[in-house]
């Protein structure tokens, strides 16, 4: 009798198959023949560790692309990573594979992580793998490492330091509704740019190092759940107040474009979250390096708030008026 199509192989011929070639090259992986790897990290290192679950409908849209989604699960551990200025070495992974998931989509996600790892140079370590009558479930703790005592935390920001983030914010969040046939007048080109900051985030690893080298940040996080969110994350870890101007933050063409037809929108650009751009604070005659190292990379860097004494961040108009955001951004519970 012909296997169902919506069926997978026993869990140590998927192992053998489709994981086991991921972890090639990393000599504690052992092959993902034991139960646990072994790593050593470099004399004058310290080990970042970074966990993240995605959930389908909660993370991703069920439908999305397979070899999308593996690259976006690690691509926003990487952005923790980045975050610490630390340098990618391997990964641990859990599946928890749901009744519709085939071989067909597996060997799509596995070629997703493969192009992923030969882009920011790091294998497979090791992992679980296992069924689940729902939804799919994967979980990605990354591994990287950092000279010891130098990584950058979201607790040294102070008052009187400038606010700066790279890249452009509110794609992510804009991408989600394209994905969701929203903004349906938008041209192709930008609706393909948004769905792309969606699925595929740049994570700023090169930039988080370089970063790091300066000994001019005083506090990093990448933006995850919203851009005034985690500036308040910054801000409570560090025992300050910040000021965003939203008129200074760095908008993309195509944001920019609707939010010029829509100005109501601003809120979800400032609060969206899936952006995972660095968010860092230092002191004002650090800048012009900052911004000159960021150049040097191709990588936006602006300047977009202040640090202040106080609790709690004001966002701010152009004109100094407070604006009206509603929730800060993305939470779970």
């Amino acid at each position: 009798m012909a296997k169902p199509p919506n069926r997978l192989p026993g869990e140590f011929d998927l192992i053998a198959r489709y994981f086991a070639p991921l972890a090639a090259g990393m000599p504690g992986a052992l092959g993902l023949t034991d139960d646990a790897c072994t790593l050593t990290p470099s004399p004058g290192q310290e080990l970042v560790l970074t966990v993240d679950a995605l959930v389908a409908g909660i993370h991703f849209l069920p439908d999305d692309p397979a070899d999308l989604v593996a690259r976006k699960m690690l691509r926003v551990n990487l952005s923790d990573l980045a975050a610490k200025g630390a340098t990618p070495i391997g990964y641990l992974m859990v599946t928890a594979f749901s009744p519709d998931i085939d071989e067909a989509w597996v060997a799509a996600f596995t070629r997703g992580l493969a192009a992923d790892q030969a882009e920011f140079g790091l294998g497979l370590m090791g992992g679980d793998t296992v069924a689940t009558p729902g939804p799919l479930t994967l979980s990605l703790t990354a591994i990287g490492s950092v000279p010891t005592g130098r990584a950058l935390r979201r607790n040294g920001a102070k008052p009187g330091d400038v606010v700066l983030v790279s890249g452009t914010i509110g794609d992510g969040a804009l991408g989600l509704r394209v994905l969701r046939h929203e903004f349906l007048d938008l041209p192709a080109d930008d609706r393909r740019y948004l769905s792309d900051r969606y699925h595929l985030p740049q994570p700023r690893v090169t930039l988080g190092q370089a970063l790091l080298g300066t000994g001019h940040v005083h506090a990093m996080m990448d933006v995850s759940d919203g851009l005034v969110a985690d500036l308040t994350h910054i801000a409570e870890a560090s025992g300050v107040g910040a000021i965003l101007r939203a008129t200074d933050v760095p908008l993309s063409d195509p944001a920019a474009a609707i939010l010029a037809d829509q100005p109501d929108l601003l809120p979800l650009l400032l609060t969206g979250g899936d952006d995972y751009e660095l968010l860092l604070t230092a002191s004002p005659d650090a800048v012009a390096d900052l911004l000159g190292l960021a150049a040097e990379l191709d990588v936006p860097l602006t300047v977009i708030g202040d640090i202040v004494s106080g609790r709690g961040v004001d966002v701010i108009d152009r004109d100094g008026a407070a604006v009206e955001i509603g929730s800060s951004g993305f939470r779970h519970f």
